[in-house]
């Protein structure tokens, strides 16, 4: 089997680990009080009066984590220069707070300016998105889901990083939801208003949820997110270390609105090309939480990349949304960078769109999207 997004995987770190960290025992919410006053229907509230609200929703900071050696080996030095320039270029716009281990803090901190708050804390990877909680708003403010991450089903050690999203709400003193499935973070997008996409591949997996069926995964993704409407793409299994997370291919920039990454023209034939295909058919004919048919919005890969390794993700969808911009990659072709720069200027107007260079975090299979995870503002 194919495995990307990490070059260096450690072959023998797949055992399970047990226990909690020191001080992270925040109690799980079951809340039940009366949902707030707030942006998203009544029918798109789960059970506890909670939502996922959309990435543009204000935010009160973006959490990020410092790359370790023992995973990137030789190419640790590029990758961490990659994430110091992407936290340095977030914090312009909102407060940043990265995580790294107590050896290396400092170094963190020299690398990313006084701009960035260092919080040490014991990390083996920088894939915030998927280690660190997803932050919903409910009837008491923000609390954050913890997805239970596994290493993406085994497939790389995560001792330190399977207890991100505890660290991270107790730290914030947020109320812990202990979700009842295993997932991650980039496998689910929402809309602020009650639908959700997501990737059966990386989902109905029994290297995360052995035995449970679509729909007994749908049901708790609605109760957890506060969703009416899941909207399911195939995906595909086993030829990246996700099994294809949905902020790859597909993110809302509005409701009602998708932007679907496509792959360059000439691009050749292969699972992914096909799993693009089959989720462009599932678009058009989908409605969502509103009973609303969507708009997909093109945004082309690059076609000229130059040398990149096989697990390069060559993919401007994986962008992220921080207060008053849009933060997307560039990749050296000047004329697709320039074509998605103004694919999502259009989608997010009056944002500013800030192209950066993360060929480094690229040649492991993840990008900007990836490596970033907001706090939410409450209300």
């Amino acid at each position: 089997m194919e495995i990307s997004r990490r070059q260096t995987l450690q072959a023998a770190a797949v055992a399970a680990l047990g226990g909690a960290l020191s001080g992270c025992g925040t109690p799980d919410s079951g809340g039940s009080a009366p949902r707030e006053a707030g942006a998203a229907p009544a029918a798109a509230r789960s059970a506890g009066g909670r939502r996922l609200p959309d990435e543009a929703h204000p935010h009160e900071a973006t959490y990020m984590s410092w790359p370790g050696r023992r995973i990137w080996g030789p190419d640790t030095a590029g990758v961490r220069a990659d994430i110091a320039r992407l936290a340095r270029t977030i914090a312009e716009f909102e407060p940043v707070r990265l995580l790294a281990g107590d050896r290396e803090a400092k170094a963190a901190q020299r690398a990313c300016g006084s701009g960035v708050e260092v919080v040490p804390t014991p990390v083996d990877d920088l894939w915030m998105r998927d280690t660190g909680p997803v932050f919903v708003l409910g009837p008491d403010g923000v609390a954050g889901v913890d997805l239970n991450f596994n290493g993406w089903g085994g497939k790389q050690e995560h001792g330190h990083d399977r207890r991100v999203a505890r660290a991270i709400l107790a730290d914030e003193r947020l109320p812990r939801i202990k979700a009842p499935l295993v997932s991650e973070g980039g496998a689910v997008e929402g809309d602020g208003q009650g639908t959700l996409m997501v990737a059966e591949s990386s989902l109905v997996n029994d290297n995360r949820n052995p035995g449970r069926s679509r729909e007994d995964l749908e049901r708790a993704l609605k109760d957890l997110f506060g969703a009416t409407t899941v909207i399911w793409v195939k995906g595909v299994k086993g030829k990246d270390i996700t099994d294809y997370h949905i902020d790859a291919l597909a993110r809302f920039s509005a409701p009602g609105v998708v932007v679907l990454s496509t792959p360059a023209k000439h691009a050749p034939r292969n699972d992914f090309t096909g799993a693009y295909e089959q989720a462009r058919e599932v678009l058009e004919g989908a409605v969502d939480a509103r009973g609303k048919r969507l708009e997909v919005v093109e945004l082309p890969e690059p076609a000229d990349i130059g040398r990149r390794g096989k697990d390069f993700l060559a993919c401007y969808v994986n962008y992220y949304v921080a207060n008053g911009a849009v933060i997307m990659p560039r990749f050296g072709d000047r004329k697709a960078d320039s074509k998605a720069a103004a694919v999502l200027r259009e989608q997010y107007p009056g944002r500013e769109v800030v192209q950066l260079p993360v060929d480094n975090i690229g040649e492991g299979g993840g990008g900007i999207h990836c490596s970033t995870q907001q706090l939410p503002k409450a209300g």
